[in-house]
């Protein structure tokens, strides 16, 4: 008689896998890894926030320290300029409101011609930076203006009383360093050949000091800017961008050294050109208050940090 075990058949053989195995570990041993890096970064930025950038008679500033001043000092206003920027693009969303490139060109032409060299409240900003805040500008002044009602005549009136505000000189930004004597500025130009900074020059030996407090940065520069030395603005047309000048010799018996940034060459603008301008000017004129892009805040419901603005 068969066995009755000859009768089951028979079960094959099991064998390990050790491919899942091997992934479990895999995960477990990555898990360890990110839990591990996650509990050091915590840490090396509690090191990098207490790391020292200066020391005064062995008292230690720390980059948090710093950071932090920063904030107090810069944070809001760039903070502003943010939050405002954004609610005039909103404005410009629901008003269907356009601002071109060409707009915002004439606006700096326009800021370039009228400023004085002593005029620093837009030095602080780059171009790109700068032409975000006219872009912001011009979205409030089309919004304030889109409703009122301006004569064509009264426009191409102001245009042909105002020619000269639309005949752009060219126009140099600049930066100067004052020196004493003729001595003294060719003893800059050396350090400046030898591969010294103009900004950090003009800081330590320009005896000029609201222009050496900004690295000799005095802003626009064109024929006829009544602040700066007829010699100075002589020399910067023979200058190169990016260039420097010689020691300039000047009427009140000092020296100056002039590093030209960038050129901005000169343009005459249409009427076509700037009527889209004159007319928020005269539209503007009209509203007895001024309004701020801070006004437009509720109704975008805007909101930050500082609390109500």
């Amino acid at each position: 008689m068969k066995s009755i075990h000859n009768n089951i058949p028979s079960q094959p053989k099991r064998h390990l896998k050790t491919k899942p195995v091997l992934v479990v570990l895999g995960i477990l041993l990555l898990g360890n890894l990110l839990w591990f890096i996650a509990w050091l970064i915590p840490n090396d930025r509690q090191a990098k926030a207490s790391e020292e950038v200066a020391s005064v008679d062995g008292k230690v500033i720390t980059k948090e320290q710093w950071m932090a001043s920063m904030e107090m000092v810069y944070g809001k206003e760039v903070l502003l300029d943010m939050v405002n920027a954004e609610v005039m693009e909103a404005a410009a969303k629901k008003n269907d409101i356009k601002v071109t490139d060409d707009e915002i060109n004439l606006e700096l032409a326009l800021i370039r011609s009228t400023r004085e060299g002593t005029d620093t409240s837009l030095q602080a900003y780059d171009e790109e930076v700068l032409r975000k805040k006219i872009r912001a500008r011009l979205i409030l002044e089309k919004v304030l203006a889109k409703d009122i009602n301006v004569e064509a005549k009264e426009m191409k009136d102001f245009y042909e009383n105002n020619k000269n505000l639309y005949n752009i000189p060219t126009s140099y930004r600049t930066s100067l360093i004052y020196i004493a004597t003729e001595e003294e500025g060719n003893a800059v130009l050396t350090e400046l050949k030898d591969g010294s900074s103009f900004d950090g020059l003009a800081r330590e030996r320009s005896i000029d000091p609201s222009s050496a407090s900004l690295g000799g940065d005095v802003g626009y520069i064109s024929k006829g800017t009544d602040s700066i030395d007829e010699a100075i603005v002589e020399a910067l047309t023979k200058v190169k961008e990016g260039k420097t000048s010689g020691v300039i010799a000047l009427k009140d018996g000092r020296y100056a050294i002039a590093l030209v940034q960038n050129i901005f060459e000169g343009q005459a603008f249409s009427y076509d050109e700037v009527e889209g301008h004159i007319k928020r000017e005269l539209a503007l004129s009209q509203i007895p208050q001024s309004v701020t892009q801070e006004s437009f805040w509720q109704e975008y419901k805007a909101e930050w940090i500082y609390g109500e603005q």
